[in-house]
């Protein structure tokens, strides 16, 4: 199992246009081939009337399924160009589409290349990265006046904070690597005076936004 993995933010779209021609970019997280090939399809279907729908995708752990498309394009020009761009970002579990609606000005290949891997680039940076990291779900259980060492010290270590619960005390799940856990509790410990109690919740894949749109 990864301890952590990159990939994209969400969903997404975005459209540049090159020399009259429009390139749509279409981003989805996939699961499966089937998943993959499911979207792609769906993406020629509504794009229909378009010259040409290309496209690549990575998926598994290291990215052990690697497949492209030119799509009627000059071979080399479109679907491995676009899959270069989501390798060189290192993303898992990633499907790109880009339908191309020909201007009447031929690009040549080195500009069909810019263009499905710019069109790629273009969208990732749109959508945004997520970093997911293999953590433990670590409740801490502590008291009002405390509540305050907690959130500095939440702040100055850069946690991330699941969920936090105020009823009779506060209670607040971080996110904590696993080789991590005892020095994180240890630490928390010291900086309570020992007024403090742990619960170990699941362990899990917790995304972070690691490039903004």
């Amino acid at each position: 199992m990864l301890q952590n993995y990159r990939t994209i933010k969400e969903d997404n779209q975005h459209e540049i246009e090159i020399k009259k021609s429009r390139f749509i970019c279409f981003l989805k997280r996939i699961k499966s081939e089937d998943e993959a090939k499911n979207f792609i399809q769906q993406i020629k279907k509504e794009h229909w009337k378009a010259n040409h729908n290309c496209s690549a995708f990575v998926l598994d752990d290291r990215n052990e399924i690697q497949r492209s498309s030119d799509d009627g394009e000059p071979s080399g020009t479109a679907g491995v160009p676009m899959l270069e761009v989501l390798k060189k970002n290192d993303l898992i579990n990633v499907c790109a589409v880009v339908t191309r609606y020909f201007g009447g000005t031929k690009l040549g290949a080195g500009g069909l290349i810019r263009a499905y891997s710019g069109a790629v680039a273009q969208a990732i940076a749109a959508t945004g990265i997520v970093e997911g990291r293999l953590q433990q779900e670590v409740l801490v259980q502590l008291d009002y006046p405390n509540w305050g060492k907690m959130e500095n010290f939440i702040a100055n270590e850069h946690l991330a904070v699941k969920d936090t619960q105020f009823t009779d005390q506060v209670v607040v799940t971080c996110m904590v690597d696993e080789n991590k856990t005892a020095d994180f509790e240890n630490q928390v410990t010291d900086l309570l005076n020992g007024q403090v109690n742990f619960k170990s919740g699941e362990v899990i894949y917790h995304e972070q936004v690691i490039q903004e749109v």
